[in-house]
């Protein structure tokens, strides 16, 4: 998927009221007592675009999380940082796994420092298909579309798109070796 690179002046990341509004929902979601765990779908519905039988275990920071789509079944690991931007969201599909202390993160700026001084923010979105698992620690950067089935190994960087089933690794993060396809036709038998 291409991912077109968007800047504009930081004042058009968000209102403050906005930032407020998100803010207080990620704290309430972050430190919710046990006997309201039952209030977690609905938080996660009101941070999210889309979140629908999703599972994320607190801490979670994220940014802008109306431009962020969880499809059914993902489930995040504690300390995920996910961070979208105007003109450059973040569709994360069906059943994927991410583990602790993943960033998904669509920001950047520009590298010449003239440049920086015009546009405070440059983001391109994120695309990662359906059962990916993305290991530990691994940071994904903007504009980057990670293929379906494929695995993000702990500690990856990955800098640009992932094929559908590979198993990738390393910094910057390149293919290690193709995976073998699962048969779609059972694939969700055990968790549909």
């Amino acid at each position: 998927m291409n991912h077109d690179l968007v800047c504009f002046p930081f004042s058009d990341l968000g209102t403050e009221t906005h930032w407020q509004r998100e803010g207080e929902l990620l704290q309430r979601f972050n430190h919710l007592p046990p006997e309201a765990q039952h209030e977690r779908p609905e938080l996660l519905k009101a941070l999210f675009a889309q979140a629908d039988e999703v599972i994320i275990s607190p801490p979670l920071a994220i940014a802008r999380g109306h431009l962020i789509k969880l499809s059914r079944k993902v489930f995040i690991n504690y300390n995920a940082q996910i961070a979208a931007a105007p003109g450059a969201p973040i569709t994360i599909g069906h059943h994927t796994i991410i583990a602790p202390n993943v960033q998904i993160q669509t920001g950047t700026h520009p590298v010449d420092p003239t440049e920086r001084q015009k546009w405070a923010y440059c983001a391109k979105g994120i695309t990662i298909g359906n059962n990916v698992w993305i290991g530990a620690g691994a940071i994904i950067c903007g504009g980057v579309t990670i293929g379906d089935h494929s695995v993000i190994g702990a500690g990856s960087i990955v800098t640009r798109d992932v094929p559908p089933c590979v198993l990738v690794g390393g910094n910057p993060a390149r293919v290690i070796r193709e995976l073998t396809p699962p048969d779609e036709s059972t694939l969700y038998a055990l968790n549909p």
